[in-house]
């Protein structure tokens, strides 16, 4: 009767029942996110300006709303489809300022819902029975979250916030792909659909060769056939149109704007960019254009005959992406998709593929690679790299590894009982994403974790500017606060300093060098020597900097060298004018009211607590404990902090390092966990820790 609740039902039914209703509540949740991003990018949209919105479809339309018999549709040099998509869209275009303004908004959300719910049925290989080897009856089991989720992706993505934005058709197409892969019944009529694509993207036309080397030949042959029927009914109603698309301007090259502009993600825009121009750039376009076709065909071939059509289908559209004259932001899409590949044969590994290709989709390039000049090549091609590493680089698993369904598990080692009886900690099961691994993390994934959020630090740590006169008022209020409890030594302190120049420019080189070198260097040693206190130390740091951005957004602080009247001297940036502080090239993005807490020396008593716990040797604990002493007289010495600055760094950090704990436990167990792999029970004395030698 141990393993029978009350109810009389088994413990296994119960827990079943349990996981079941979780899982209605996370689908319904991220249908709820899908729901609440669809509204904010239609509101986006139509709340602005009728002249700053949809502007390339008011160019179908014209000045006056329909496009005039002698008009053009490549006048403003503004309209990149093809003299086809004009043909098809200018009914469309009557009233475009108008009602249609809604209409297309809401319509091509309705598109990008189709989108995801046709991808999602696509996973992970439901087009077995056109391919060989069949797909086994589990391939066809989809998650409840896997529609939501897709939707979500999607409307966070930068294709399509970019197509609405613009008014652009650029999700028709790749919707008539997929339809025509795995939606429409026949092979004439998939053909049919995959024709009306590549006569509104040309490089689509890629597809042919797909499904004729699958076996799909009639499909193939429609394709090519719909493809000239479109194209010749355009040219006989729109002549002018067709011979300066596809004579002028080679298949639309040019059109648009500039051709080396950083919105063409497209190997001819990545070699204008480098400077190449004439003849020699167009040969080693070609030239780069075959290898990548013909590397991007046979990886699709391949995995199209393993069971993984839609993984095909994206490395096919990343193919087209790279070899098309012009490939702006709203028809870079296939890149998503190519996240379905797995890739990986480590459970920690598999998740770094679809992470980067999220995060170059949905955030800015600046956010995912540092500043760095040096990187300026591959800041702007980013997209594009991406992919050309899925059309030919990445190593998709097939469906005959044995690593593709079963990866090898992460080791985790056992929960530890709380340091502390009355402290609980978040029962272990429940995340479990936050248990003590034993192994090395993926460092791509690290690095990847750790830019995107530090970019999201700096951002968020910039936007939370307060105006200068509530700033002031909280500066005298921390002042007034440090005199009644007689702490107030900022002012004796700077202007000591000041009148010791040596002591000075070691203090302001301490203050500009150590809070940005020390933290990563700490992390990539325990990395690289103690993966599992890498972890731990991560974590608290994180949850440290999360509340310090808290407290710069509701309580914005000037600093005490932006106090105007006290006297105080900005040993770091010279003498400042208070309406307008200069930081020189920091100016811009950086926060000047972004004082309480003190980072500066939460960072740095962090970088002390890490070193005092991991540190052997009783030296190396000690020059840990006084990098955050040497930190506090340098914030107060260059008067960038006030002394209850210091204290709300040193409460941020232990609530971080107090959250740590309770998600994850302590970072050692007891000896009882570590021999039985199960926490004590609660009414049994408490077990000693364990001495482990060294």
């Amino acid at each position: 009767m141990a393993n029978v609740e009350h109810s009389g039902r088994p413990a296994d039914a119960h827990s079943t029942t349990a996981a079941g209703a979780r899982l209605r509540a996370a689908r319904l949740g991220l249908w709820a996110v899908a729901a609440v991003l669809a509204a904010r990018q239609t509101a986006a949209v139509l709340t602005t300006p009728g002249g700053e919105r949809l502007t390339d479809l008011e160019t179908w339309a014209g000045p006056q709303g329909v496009l005039h018999a002698g008009g053009s549709l490549y006048d403003s040099a503004r309209f990149t489809g093809t003299p086809f998509a004009g043909l098809v869209l200018r009914p469309l275009t009557t009233a475009a300022r108008d009602a249609l303004g809604r209409g297309w908004t809401f319509g091509t959300l309705l598109l990008v819902v189709a989108l995801g719910l046709i991808a999602v049925r696509a996973l992970p290989e439901p087009a077995g029975r056109r391919v060989s080897p069949p797909a086994a009856p589990a391939d066809r089991r989809i998650s409840p979250l896997a529609a939501p989720a897709a939707i979500s992706l999607l409307m966070l993505s930068l294709p399509v916030r970019n197509a609405l934005w613009l008014g652009q058709a650029s999700v028709i197409p790749v919707l008539l792909v997929l339809l025509g892969c795995f939606a429409v019944r026949g092979e004439r009529a998939g053909g049919l659909c995959v024709g009306a694509a590549a006569a509104l993207q040309p490089a689509l036309l890629l597809f042919a060769p797909l499904l004729w080397l699958t076996g799909r030949r009639r499909a193939a042959l429609s394709t090519t056939a719909t493809f000239a029927a479109c194209t010749a009914l355009a040219w006989s109603a729109m002549p002018r149109d067709s011979a300066v698309y596809w004579v002028h301007h080679m298949a639309g090259a040019g059109l648009g704007g500039r051709a080396d502009a950083l919105g063409n993600q497209s190997l001819h825009g990545a070699l204008l960019r480098t400077g190449l121009t004439g003849p020699p750039e167009i040969a080693l376009f070609l030239l780069l254009g075959v290898a990548v076709v013909v590397l991007g065909l046979r990886r699709a071939v391949r995995y199209a005959r393993d069971g993984q059509l839609l993984l095909a289908v994206a490395i096919t559209g990343c193919a087209a992406i790279a070899v098309s004259p012009n490939a702006w932001q709203h028809q870079l899409l296939w890149v998503l998709l190519a996240a379905v590949g797995r890739v990986g044969c480590r459970a920690a590994d598999r998740p770094v593929w679809p992470v980067t290709v999220v995060v170059v989709m949905t955030l800015p390039a600046g956010m995912v690679l540092p500043g760095a000049a040096a990187l300026d090549p591959l800041r702007e091609n980013l997209t594009l790299l991406t992919a050309l590493a899925a059309a030919t680089a990445v190593p998709f698993l097939s469906r005959t590894c044995a690593h593709y369904r079963a990866p090898v598990p992460t080791e985790y080692a056992a929960p530890g009982a709380g340091r502390f009886r009355r402290v609980p900690l978040v029962p272990f099961p429940r995340v479990p994403f936050l248990r003590r691994v034993l192994t090395r993390p993926n460092l791509l994934l690290e690095l990847l974790l750790i830019r995107v959020t530090y970019a999201a630090y700096s951002s968020v740590r910039t936007a939370a500017q307060g105006d200068r006169a509530t700033a002031e008022a909280h500066g005298r209020q921390i002042h007034s606060v440090e005199r009644a409890l007689h702490i107030g030594i900022e002012h004796a302190v700077n202007h000591t300093v000041v009148g010791l120049p040596r002591l000075e420019h070691f203090l302001t080189f301490y203050y500009e060098t150590f809070h940005f070198v020390l933290p990563p260097l700490i992390l990539a040693v325990l990395y690289a020597r103690r993966p599992v206190d890498y972890r731990w130390a991560r974590g608290a740091l994180g949850f440290a900097t999360l509340l310090g951005l808290l407290g710069f957004w509701l309580y914005p602080l000037a600093p005490p060298r932006l106090m105007p009247g006290l006297g105080f001297v900005d040993t770091v940036h010279g003498v400042q004018d208070f309406s307008k502080p200069d930081y020189g090239v920091m100016t811009a993005v950086t926060n000047q009211y972004a004082a309480m807490p003190s980072l500066h020396f939460g960072w740095a008593l962090w970088c002390g607590v890490v070193i005092a716990v991991v540190a052997p040797k009783w030296w190396t604990k000690s020059l840990g404990l006084l990098h955050p002493l040497c930190t506090v007289a340098a914030i107060v010495a260059t008067a960038n902090h006030w002394v209850l600055d210091a204290v709300g760094g040193a409460a941020v950090v232990g609530l971080g390092f107090a959250l740590t704990f309770l998600l994850s436990g302590p970072r050692a167990a007891p000896r009882a966990v570590a021999l039985t792999g199960h926490l004590p029970d609660a009414r049994t004395p408490r077990p000693e820790r364990a001495r482990l030698p060294g």
